[in-house]
C-alpha cells in the first residue's frame, strides 16, 4: 500500500504568507471541504486550485478553515502532539443519520416488535461479526462450517475456527461488562479472549506488548505503514483511553457518543498495545461503548462485514490521519460511512426476515391442527429450512439461536416432527439430528 504524501509543513506555508492573501481567502469563502469532501493533501494536489491561488496557498486556506472548529483530544501521537478532530457538514450529517437509523431512543431498549425476535437477530449478528472480523485478520473457513460450529456450540478444530470462536465469545463478553466502568484489565481480558490459542507466540496472549519491534506492514509489498508508540508508554496510554471512555456525557466539552466510540477504536489501532489482535480489540471496544450509551441497534450490526469489502480504505483512513498532523476526522468520516452501510444492510436483513416469516405463517395456517400453533421460533426455523433444505438442525443449535432452555428447544423440534415438517434421525453416538422432510417446500407452498 502506498503511504499518502504528507502535506507541506504549515509553519513553512505561514512564513511565506502575505496579509493581503487573507482578504482573498475571505472573498473565496473557502471552507473545510473541497468539492464536498474532506480531502487530504495527497488528493487535493491533483486538483486545480481556485483562481488566484496555487496548491500550497489553497491547502493553507483549507487548513485554516479546519482549524477554526478543530477540537483537541487527550490522546497524543508518538511526538507528543495532541490528536484533533473537526466536525464538517458531512460528518455532522453522518452522525445525525446514525442517531436516526440506529433507533436511538431514550429508554435504550428496542421496541416490542424487535424484542420478540431479539435473541435470534442478536445471534445472527454475533455470528456474522465473529466470522468477518476474523476473516479481516486472516481466518479462512467456509461461512457454512463456521456458522454451524457457533450454533451447535462445537469446539473449533483449527486456528481459523478458533479465531472465529474467540470473536464470538468476546462479543458475548462485551454484553456482560456493558454497565461497568472501563479498566485496562477489561481491554487486556478482551484481547486474551480474542487471541487465545491462535498466536504464533502464545505468551503474547492477554499481555500488554513488551517489545518495540512490532510494526504494521502493508500486505503484498511489505511497506511499513505504522510504527506504534514505545512499549514503555502503553500502560499510561491504556489508562488515558479508559478515562476517555468513562468520562460523563456533558455539555462542557461535549463529544458525540458515536465519535467517542470510534476514537476508542482508532486509538487501539494507533497505540497497538498488543502484539496481535489490536484490530479485533478496537472493534470490540467500539461495540462495548455503543451498548453502554444505549445504542441498542448497534448490537445487531456487523461492522467487519463492510470493512472486509474494502480493507485498503480502512488502513488508508489511519494513514490519512497520521500524515496530516493527527487529524482524526478522516477516520471518523470513514467509520461513520461504514456504520451507515452496516445499518442499511441490517434494515434489509430485518425486512427480508419479516417477509419470510409472514409468508411462512400464511402457509402454516392449514397446518394448525390438534390445537398446536406454530410459534415464532418454529416459523423462523422453517423459513431457514426452505432456503437450506439439506441443512440439519439440532436441539443445541436451536437453543443457542434463540437463547432458550434446552427443554423448550427440544419441544419446538419434536412438535414440528409430530406435524410432519421435520424428520428425526440419530447420528454418531445416538445424537438426535432433525432434517426438513422431503418436499417441505411443496407442503408449505413456494416462498418467493
Amino acid at each position: 500500500m502506498k503511504i499518502p504524501l504528507s502535506p507541506p509543513p504549515l509553519n513553512a506555508l505561514l512564513k511565506g504568507f502575505k496579509p493581503e492573501t487573507l482578504v482573498h481567502f475571505a472573498d473565496l469563502k473557502l471552507g473545510p471541504l473541497v468539492e464536498g469532501r474532506y480531502l487530504h493533501w495527497d488528493e487535493l494536489r491533483h486538483r486545480s486550485p481556485p483562481v488566484g491561488l496555487n496548491l500550497e496557498s489553497w491547502w493553507l486556506a483549507t487548513k485554516l478553515a479546519r482549524s477554526v472548529n478543530a477540537k483537541s483530544l487527550p490522546f497524543l501521537d508518538k511526538l507528543g502532539r495532541a490528536f484533533v478532530y473537526t466536525l464538517p457538514e458531512t460528518l455532522l450529517k453522518n452522525l445525525h443519520d446514525i442517531d436516526r437509523e440506529a433507533g436511538m431512543i431514550l429508554s435504550g431498549h428496542p421496541p416490542i416488535e424487535v424484542r420478540s425476535d431479539q435473541a435470534r437477530y442478536l445471534m445472527a449478528s454475533l455470528i456474522e461479526e465473529s466470522i468477518t472480523s476474523s476473516q479481516l485478520e486472516g481466518a479462512s473457513t467456509t461461512r457454512r462450517v463456521a456458522e454451524a460450529m457457533l450454533r451447535e456450540g462445537r469446539k473449533p478444530t483449527n486456528i481459523s475456527e478458533r479465531m472465529i470462536f474467540n470473536n464470538f465469545e468476546a462479543m458475548r463478553r462485551i454484553r456482560e461488562i456493558c454497565g461497568e466502568q472501563l479498566r485496562p484489565e477489561h481491554i487486556i481480558e478482551l484481547q486474551r479472549v480474542l487471541t487465545e490459542g491462535t498466536l504464533e507466540h502464545p505468551e503474547d496472549c492477554g499481555q500488554i506488548r513488551q517489545r518495540d519491534d512490532i510494526q504494521v506492514i502493508g500486505k503484498g509489498d511489505g511497506t511499513v505503514l505504522h510504527q506504534p508508540p514505545k512499549a514503555s508508554e502503553l500502560e499510561a496510554r491504556l489508562q488515558c483511553l479508559c478515562d476517555f471512555a468513562n468520562a460523563p456525557i456533558s455539555d462542557e466539552g461535549f463529544i458525540h457518543p458515536v465519535v467517542r466510540g470510534i476514537l476508542l477504536h482508532f486509538m487501539i489501532g494507533y497505540d497497538h498495545p498488543f502484539a496481535d489482535g489490536n484490530g479485533r480489540t478496537g472493534r470490540a471496544l467500539f461495540y462495548w461503548y455503543m451498548a453502554k450509551q444505549g445504542y441498542w441497534m448497534m448490537e445487531y450490526l456487523s461492522i467487519s462485514s463492510i470493512l472486509r469489502k474494502a480493507p485498503a480504505q480502512y488502513a488508508r483512513a489511519y494513514l490519512l490521519t497520521e500524515t496530516d498532523d493527527g487529524d482524526t476526522t478522516y477516520f471518523l468520516l470513514h467509520q461513520t460511512e461504514v456504520i451507515l452501510k452496516a445499518l442499511e444492510a441490517l434494515h434489509r436483513y430485518l425486512n427480508q426476515k419479516i417477509r419470510e416469516q409472514e409468508q411462512v405463517s400464511l402457509r402454516l395456517k392449514d397446518l394448525q391442527t390438534h390445537g398446536k400453533l406454530i410459534n415464532h421460533r418454529q416459523t423462523a426455523l422453517l423459513a431457514h429450512a426452505l432456503k437450506r433444505p439439506q441443512e440439519p438442525f439440532t436441539i443445541e443449535s436451536h437453543q443457542r439461536s434463540h437463547q432458550i432452555a434446552y427443554a423448550t428447544a427440544r419441544s419446538d423440534l419434536l412438535e414440528l416432527v409430530s406435524l410432519g415438517l421435520l424428520e428425526e434421525r440419530v447420528q454418531g453416538r445416538r445424537k438426535k439430528v432433525f432434517f426438513p422432510i422431503a418436499g417441505l417446500s411443496g407442503k408449505l407452498g413456494a416462498i418467493t
